[in-house]
């Protein structure tokens, strides 16, 4: 079974960082591509990041580039997103997902076949 495994997330003030790791087992495929996604309540899950497992190619939403960036661990299936200057809109609950192959529409929720549980991010003006 594909499991996708979120963590790293807290309490944080504004301003400070926090890195949340993916951990991914269980992938039927060798490329692949793994997104980072938050959701509020009352609101739709928005895309923030996504990398490629065989390029390494990179995307960001608006809202977070300059300030988060993804990365692959050198443990093969891990992925890494840094959060810094973090903001009280960045509070949210953050899901790691994954597709097959090198990213399609990497911020879009419909393009992922799998997916984690979240991980709880809040940040405290």
């Amino acid at each position: 079974d594909v499991q996708l495994q979120a963590s790293g997330g807290g309490p944080v003030q504004a301003g400070g960082s926090l890195r949340l790791s993916c951990a991914a087992s269980g992938l039927p495929f060798d490329d692949y591509a793994i997104g980072w996604f938050r959701q509020t309540p009352g609101k739709e899950r928005e895309g923030v990041s996504c990398i490629n497992s065989n390029d390494g190619r990179t995307y960001y939403s608006d809202s977070v580039r300059g300030r988060f960036t993804i990365s692959r661990g050198n443990a093969k299936n891990t992925v890494y997103l840094l959060m810094n200057n973090l903001e009280p809109a960045d509070t949210g609950v953050y899901y790691c997902a994954a597709q097959v192959g090198v990213a399609v529409m990497p911020l879009l929720e419909a393009s992922y076949d799998y997916w984690g549980q979240g991980t709880q991010v809040t940040v405290s003006s």
